[in-house]
């Protein structure tokens, strides 16, 4: 009993924050030493559920134990506004399927939010790291406002993300007359609405694909911030001298490349192959005779494939499902591509695209490439001036995988799924030196666009 009032007492504040060791000696009306006694054996109790806890050396326990019984239990209450916009909605959906792991940053991110009265918080990583997957995790489980930056689809500009945020903080809080307000003035008015214990995260992903002028930050990111207030971040590495976020509030990066996240990201990698192998109703069966016909062990497996990753969950995301459909049956395991770029080109070598130039897999990609905003099936094959059904067996087909399909005003529209694909496309191109292929591209583009204006 003495445990649990020591407990309530040190997470049921009225300030809805962890209670210090003397808050809870005046509180409890004991000495020091024997909250520290009584917080020492809570501790162990949550050893076990919690391991962090058991690894944290001196302070920070309690907020440690806080956040995460927080996490487990705190009822979230069905919002009676939208849980995120619809334009994200199937990319959320698609990105959260079968998301593993990455607990280590959300639980960092938790820390720093505890830590500091509001801040920007950045996740760094290479393409395919799983940093969209992140951020599409806590918007959902959060509901928090968010704004996807996606290249290919060309909706990546400052204008098109206040006009998102703007919507989405009115629709949130009830903001009167804001309709043309400014983000700073947003931010205010909501900040003015919390309650205590209340904050806004809203969550910006990609950085790095974001198309403006250069000398501001990005996005037009105040430099300022109310307090309550947070953003959550995700990028691309740059150089330290094209940094584009100069504020005056905390800040913090989380680089999963760091060495300090090689464990983490090694496990997480493995719990999405066992879950690939375990649990996923599409292709556990087919991974499983795979590894059967081979003679190895599902821990061989899971470990093999996680070294030939690089850490990328975007490789996983391709070689899995190749895998389960039969491109590798002639393969051992070691003969699995070493990383995404690998992939990329032992694909495009099973497409014989560079010992047949010119085909119609090729042009295919090539239109998606310099068009770069979804478009449907009928405009492609009029681009390539073939028939349509022979374009809909190549974008059904041969390219599925790096495509993503979307519903644009009642029309199926293609567009390049990962801008680690789209960069691979993009350094062919800047490999063709005479770039013929892309010329007759871009001269079939051009005439498509005049008989349409004719």
């Amino acid at each position: 009993m003495e445990h649990t009032e020591t407990l309530l007492a040190a997470l049921l504040s009225p300030e809805r924050e962890p209670r210090n060791q003397a808050q809870l000696s005046v509180e409890l009306s004991i000495s020091e030493a024997t909250v520290k006694q009584r917080l020492g054996e809570i501790y162990k109790k949550f050893g076990n559920s919690f391991p962090q806890l058991v690894d944290q050396k001196g302070a920070g326990k309690l907020d440690i134990l806080f956040i995460k019984l927080k996490q487990k239990y705190y009822p979230k209450l069905d919002p009676v506004f939208a849980p995120y916009p619809e334009e994200f909605r199937s990319l959320i959906e698609e990105k959260i399927r079968r998301f593993c792991g990455r607990q280590f940053v959300f639980e960092t991110f938790e820390q720093f939010i505890t830590e500091n009265p509001h801040g920007y918080f950045t996740i760094v990583g290479d393409a395919g790291m799983g940093k969209s997957s992140i951020v599409a995790k806590y918007v959902w489980e959060n509901q928090s406002p968010c704004y996807f930056n996606i290249l290919v689809e060309r909706r990546n500009r400052p204008e098109l993300f206040l006009k998102s945020i703007r919507r989405q903080l009115i629709d949130r809080y009830q903001l009167p007359k804001s309709e043309d307000a400014d983000l700073p003035t947003l931010l205010a008015q909501v900040a003015g609405k919390l309650t205590a214990g209340d904050r806004l995260v809203i969550a910006i992903d990609a950085l790095d694909e974001v198309e403006q002028e250069p000398g501001v930050n990005l996005l037009h990111l105040p430099k300022n911030l109310p307090n309550n207030v947070y953003f959550l971040l995700t990028r691309r590495p740059y150089s330290s001298d094209k940094k584009q976020l100069l504020v005056d509030v905390p800040v913090k990066e989380l680089d999963l490349r760091d060495k300090e996240y090689v464990d983490f990201n090694q496990d997480d990698i493995k719990e999405y192959i066992r879950y690939a192998i375990d649990t996923d109703p599409e292709y556990k069966d087919k991974l499983r005779n795979w590894i059967k016909t081979r003679s190895i062990s599902e821990t061989i497996f899971v470990d093999q494939v996680a070294n030939k990753s690089q850490d990328n969950f975007m490789y996983l995301r391709y070689v899995l499902p190749a895998i389960a459909k039969g491109d590798y049956k002639d393969l051992s395991l070691t003969q699995l591509p070493d990383g995404l770029q690998e992939y990329y080109q032992n694909h495009w070598v099973r497409m014989e695209i560079d010992a047949k130039p010119g085909q119609l897999m090729e042009i295919v990609l090539y239109i998606l490439l310099e068009i770069g905003t979804p478009i449907p099936c009928e405009m492609i094959a009029g681009i390539a001036k073939v028939d349509e059904c022979d374009v809909k067996k190549i974008l059904e087909k041969k390219w599925v995988e790096y495509l993503k399909k979307q519903n644009v005003e009642g029309e199926i529209c293609y567009t390049i799924y990962h801008a680690s694909f789209l960069d691979f496309l993009k350094d062919k191109r800047e490999m063709d030196s005479k770039r013929r292929n892309f010329r007759e591209v871009n001269q079939r583009i051009a005439e498509y666009l005049e008989e349409g204006i004719v």
